[in-house]
């Protein structure tokens, strides 16, 4: 039962692996994210400070294509986080699957240990009855 124990334990090792990776990623993304709308709050917060001193049209259209594009950039990173946070539950559930055999397979071998134990208990306690039994051989 060693060799299935250590199998299950390394799947299980693989699983827990994956899965650190799986929210390192999804915690990236939600970093960049942040990232992007902390830019582009700070951005308009430049532009409408600097519009109080008048500006051109020119200046506000390009404003406005990048905000678009900025606003864009969220989106599609908004649509990639959701993205990564259902493949993060599917190896999440990987993970659960992988732990639950794993303990299942703890469960039987220490079931087996036990039933071990208690045979060696049983036939340790037949050989002390036996002994006891047997007639002292007193020689004088």
């Amino acid at each position: 039962m060693k060799p299935v124990q250590r199998v299950a334990e390394s799947r299980e090792q693989a699983a827990v692996q994956k899965l650190g990776q799986s929210q390192q990623f999804l915690d990236a993304q939600r970093a960049r994210l942040e990232e992007l709308c902390t830019y582009r709050d700070q951005y308009s917060t430049s532009f409408q400070t600097s519009g109080g001193q008048g500006i051109n049209a020119s200046r506000l259209q390009d404003y406005r294509v990048f905000l678009s594009r900025l606003n864009e950039a969220i989106r599609q990173q908004e649509a990639i986080i959701a993205q990564c946070t259902s493949q993060h539950e599917q190896t999440r559930q990987q993970w659960v699957e992988t732990r639950s055999h794993q303990q299942a397979i703890d469960k039987v071998i220490e079931r087996y240990r036990h039933e071990e134990q208690k045979t060696r208990d049983r036939l340790e306690q037949q050989e002390q009855d036996e002994h006891a039994r047997r007639p002292v051989n007193k020689t004088p």
